[in-house]
């Protein structure tokens, strides 16, 4: 069963806490993952393996790279769930 773009970006909101810290309410569809929500490389790597394993889906690292914003990644994670 394929989740709603709202739950995927709580579901990210929740990754990117335990990762970070940061606060849920700041990860919004318009923030940028490195202006904004200031996550290096290294957090992002462990953000993406959390969200593959928690949305069922892959996500090769050459793809990972296209994945600045919020929105980006949660449109990712929509389409590859199929």
């Amino acid at each position: 069963m394929a989740m709603s773009e709202n739950e995927i970006l709580e579901g990210l909101a929740d990754i990117i806490n335990e990762e970070t810290g940061l606060d849920t309410d700041a990860v919004q569809l318009d923030k940028s993952f490195t202006e904004d929500l200031d996550i290096d490389s290294l957090s992002m790597m462990t953000i993406v393996v959390n969200a593959e394993e928690k949305f069922g889906v892959r996500i090769p690292d050459e793809d990972v790279k296209g994945l600045t914003t919020v929105r980006a990644a949660v449109e990712y994670i929509t389409k590859a769930q199929g």
